[in-house]
């Protein structure tokens, strides 16, 4: 059967893959992608998608995906996630609200404390009209993310 998408892996390619699953040291989705790049190479082993869905335990779909991938997007393409199309939730603050929390956080604290607490810093959110509700976990999501940047 003539494949639409036909896996050719240099030998720099193929050298940088066959690393990645000897090693160890990548995330396990990635050493499937790479395990199943080499074994689709047409100038290797060259594989059929249904002998190595059937050896890498997975779908069909996953190899006719990722050989598509590997063609349009080159090899970081198909090793690394697809990002999502869409956020799976909406968020609770934008940009104008994050920074208006950010400024409560470097801003004094209030009257008869040392420091902001962060069910403190949700209710101020909230009584300041920034949000109708949010979660302590949430701000102290938001604050990690500022103080790592």
């Amino acid at each position: 059967m003539n494949k639409k998408f036909v896996v050719r892996l240099t030998s720099e390619e193929r050298g940088f893959l066959s690393g990645l699953t000897t090693k160890g040291k990548a995330s396990a989705f990635k050493m499937k992608h790479a395990h199943i790049l080499l074994k689709a190479d047409a100038e290797g082993p060259a594989w059929t998608d249904c002998a190595i869905s059937e050896a890498f335990e997975c779908s069909l779909n996953t190899v006719t995906n990722l050989r598509q991938r590997f063609v349009e997007a080159g090899l970081e393409g198909a090793l690394d996630r697809k990002p999502q199309s869409r956020l799976s939730r909406s968020l609770i603050l934008d940009g104008e609200a994050e920074a208006r929390l950010i400024a409560l956080c470097c801003g004094k604290p209030p009257e008869g404390r040392a420091s902001w607490a962060l069910r403190f810093l949700a209710d101020q959110l909230v009584t300041l009209d920034i949000v109708d509700t949010i979660s302590h976990e949430t701000v102290r999501q938001l604050i990690c993310l500022f103080v790592q940047a």
